[in-house]
């Protein structure tokens, strides 16, 4: 008798702008098209969603990055200076794992935002909080509000004698 090797099949699919090349063997194909078109069908974290400012939850109720550090600050965890090593493990322990790059992104635009301020030199940076949080940014105001103006003193009448 002679033993049969399975026949492999290779297919091609296209959806939602991707191209995927399936291999396998004859018994396999309908598992693993069907995972794949699966896992194309499955709502992604893309640029399709809306971006939301700071501390808000995006599409799928998730925090970004940015408002989690910005969670940190307005709970003062910024009045001690901290490095990017201990802003990344804490926002892990709070159960958000976002990689090392995207935590220094937005430490960099807090910084540009004059929220926060770093020390130190390159690729040894420890940031601290430029200015406390403010009473409404505190309550989730994501904007600041531009100091009050003073009204312009009255113009004093000249009398000649």
């Amino acid at each position: 008798m002679t033993e049969e090797t399975p026949r492999t099949i290779t297919v091609k699919l296209r959806k939602s702008g991707w191209e995927v090349e399936i291999t396998c063997t004859e018994g396999q194909i309908k598992q693993a098209i069907e995972s794949v078109l699966s896992s194309l069908e499955a709502p992604t974290s893309s640029s399709s969603h809306p971006i939301h400012g700071p501390g808000e939850a995006n599409a799928t109720g998730n925090k970004t990055c940015r408002g989690l550090i910005l969670e940190l600050w307005q709970e003062g965890w910024f009045s001690q200076a901290r490095a990017l090593s201990d802003v990344h493990e804490e926002i892990a322990r709070r159960g958000y794992h976002y990689d090392r790059t995207a935590v220094s992104h937005s430490l960099t635009d807090l910084v540009r935002e004059n929220i926060l301020t770093r020390q130190g030199n390159m690729r040894n940076y420890t940031y601290i909080q430029k200015r406390p949080p403010s009473i409404q940014q505190a309550l989730g105001s994501s904007k600041t509000q531009p100091p009050a103006q003073e009204p312009a003193p009255a113009e004093e009448e000249k009398i000649d004698l």
